[in-house]
């Protein structure tokens, strides 16, 4: 009978066996490190930041013809900008519809009693030629001006609170057209408008006329007039027969313009087609050669070099800005 092994040499062979096998992996774990791999490669490379340059200069730019019809479709070489007598050279150019924020300033002064219906007519058809992404606030004055409606994409608010103002008192439009640039300053897009529909005149504000002349240098906006004027009649106030060249003027140093109403019934067309004008516009971009941030005003001309063959043609841009001051 062969004899059984005794526990404890058992105990030990497993021991020795525990310890013959466990060498290599010692061995493995406290020797040198291997290299670290490589990290795996990007699927796409890093997208750089975005820059904006905030250099650069930006016209807006009306061009018509002989008969006041829009001229589309020039390029960028038919335009040449000179800015305090230095051509510059331009670097961006476009002619596409861009949002739009839109101050609408309505005179319901007592002198437009017999013209506010038409009015409110001719204020919601500029509405409906509205790209989707515009803004729109309304101010309304006579003694005085004041927000009738903040900033809003809906029409309808904006066509409610017409219909339950009435024409009466005297005519702040200077006060009304401060208020309306004040309020800009709030708006969402770069592009930014003043529609004024007026009989003209002033006879109630606070501010000058070289008050409102310096801030609407400061801001970066487009005045456009729809002048109710009736040179016939006999009984305007010397402010009113001066309304429209101040309009004009105003008009004139921002890049906008005034279309005169001759007949109530034609304000409709003109408010579509200041609404066609501000979506059909060209856009240069350039950087100014004088870099300095001094504040100083500085003055723009755009001139035309259209293509042979093409009637005289007129163009309306903005007649300066002022320098950054820092």
């Amino acid at each position: 009978m062969r004899s059984r092994p005794h526990p404890l040499n058992l105990f030990l062979f497993l021991g020795v066996l525990c310890v013959f096998f466990s060498l290599p992996a010692m061995a493995q774990r406290n020797g040198p490190a291997p290299p670290p791999r490589p990290p795996a490669p990007s699927k796409k490379p890093a997208s750089k930041p975005i820059q904006v340059d905030v250099s650069l200069a930006l016209v807006n730019v009306t061009v018509t013809d002989p008969y006041n019809r829009l001229v589309t479709g020039l390029d960028a070489e038919n335009f040449k900008v000179i800015e305090d007598d230095i051509p510059q050279e331009i670097l961006t150019f476009s002619s596409e519809d861009v949002p739009v924020s839109i101050g609408m300033i309505f005179d319901m002064s007592g002198s437009m009693s017999d013209k506010v219906e038409k009015a409110r007519q001719a204020a919601v058809q500029f509405m409906k030629t509205a790209n989707p992404l515009d803004e729109f606030f309304m101010v309304s004055f006579n003694d005085e001006a004041q927000l009738t409606s903040g900033f809003t994409s809906n029409i309808d608010d904006l066509q409610n609170n017409m219909l339950y103002t009435v024409a009466h008192g005297s005519t702040a439009l200077l006060d009304a057209i401060y208020l309306g640039l004040s309020q800009l300053k709030g708006a969402r897009n770069s592009k930014r408008a003043l529609l004024i529909i007026s009989d003209g005149g002033d006879n109630h504000s606070r501010y000058s006329e070289a008050d409102i002349r310096t801030f609407l240098k400061e801001a970066d906006c487009q005045l456009y007039a729809m002048g109710v004027f009736d040179i016939n009649d006999m009984q305007r106030t010397p402010e009113e027969g001066l309304g429209p060249t101040l309009l004009r003027e105003l008009a004139e140093l921002s890049g906008g313009r005034v279309f005169a109403v001759n007949n109530l019934n034609d304000l409709p067309d003109i408010a579509t087609k200041i609404g066609m004008e501000l979506r059909n516009q060209y856009v240069l971009g350039y950087r100014p050669s004088d870099v300095r941030h001094n504040g100083t005003w500085r003055k723009i001309k755009v001139k035309l070099a259209p293509p042979k063959g093409l009637p005289p043609l007129s163009v309306f841009a903005k007649t300066g800005y002022y320098a950054p001051t820092q």
